[in-house]
């Protein structure tokens, strides 16, 4: 089923975005293996996404707590995270700015014979009614369009009384940031001598970027992730997502226990839990 798009004129911002993940779909690097948008394409990108990337996720973004409930994902890529919410019993609506994610995502619900709904559609303006979703959920994509705080406000908006964002953002406070992109990137290897911003610098390289797409990317504190969300009534914090090779050779001296620590504090990924 389709809803209709609102049709307006895109950012250049936009326009880079829809650039980068039609041509390199979220994921689809991982599964290189396999034949692209089948069974075993989609298989091996779920394994990569919550077996070896990021373990954590299935529990930490409740994949199956929203039985029942409507829920509108905004910027789904190639669907994997919404095929896992409607696995978990949720009334699914995947929105994407780019068209051949939203054309992905069909083919991939068809395979698993899921149910859901699906648009072309600018976070920043969404195609719904007020007070139409229990829960909005998106994982890494406000943090790549202009009027971050705007795609806030739509969210809020389309949101029940008592409904729940849950988000994830960049984290400014990290690991990746500070070593990474600010003293690897940045110092070490001269970006900043050229003349080229933290911004410049993560556009360059934090998105797996083979077809030379150049998105905007935005890093976010834990005070300025409360700030974007204070319109909400609650607002929780939870930092994630620190793999082991990112720490260099100290990676393979640290204690679970403590790495575990870490990640939470240093970790790539804020999610945000805001109540309406």
């Amino acid at each position: 089923m389709g809803i209709a798009s609102r049709k307006n004129k895109l950012s250049v911002e936009k326009e880079r975005a829809r650039e980068q993940w039609g041509r390199d779909p979220a994921g689809a690097a991982y599964a290189r293996d396999h034949e692209f948008a089948t069974r075993e394409f989609f298989d091996a990108v779920e394994r990569h996404r919550y077996t070896e990337y990021a373990p954590w996720m299935r529990a930490v973004m409740g994949f199956d707590r929203f039985s029942g409930q409507k829920l509108l994902e905004v910027g789904g890529g190639m669907g994997t995270d919404l095929l896992q919410l409607a696995r978990g019993g949720a009334h699914v609506t995947g929105i994407d700015l780019t068209p051949r994610s939203i054309e992905i995502t069909r083919k991939h619900f068809e395979l698993y014979e899921q149910q859901g709904e699906f648009a072309i559609s600018d976070c920043e303006r969404l195609p719904f009614a007020a007070k139409s979703f229990d829960v909005v959920y998106s994982n890494g994509v406000l943090h790549h369009t202009p009027d971050t705080e705007g795609a806030v406000r739509e969210i809020y908006r389309v949101l029940r009384p008592d409904g729940l964002a849950r988000i994830m953002l960049y984290h400014r406070n990290s690991w990746n940031y500070w070593i990474e992109i600010i003293l690897h990137r940045g110092l070490l290897r001269g970006h900043f001598l050229r003349g080229h911003t933290p911004q410049e610098i993560m556009s360059r390289f934090i998105e797996i970027n083979e077809g030379g797409g150049r998105p905007l990317v935005k890093v976010y504190s834990r005070r300025e992730a409360r700030e974007l969300f204070s319109m909400f009534s609650e607002v929780k914090l939870q930092v994630e997502q620190l793999v082991r090779p990112e720490l260099y050779v100290l990676g393979k001296f640290i204690p679970e226990k403590t790495f575990r620590r870490l990640r939470r504090v240093i970790g790539w990924n804020v999610i945000i839990s805001a109540r309406k």
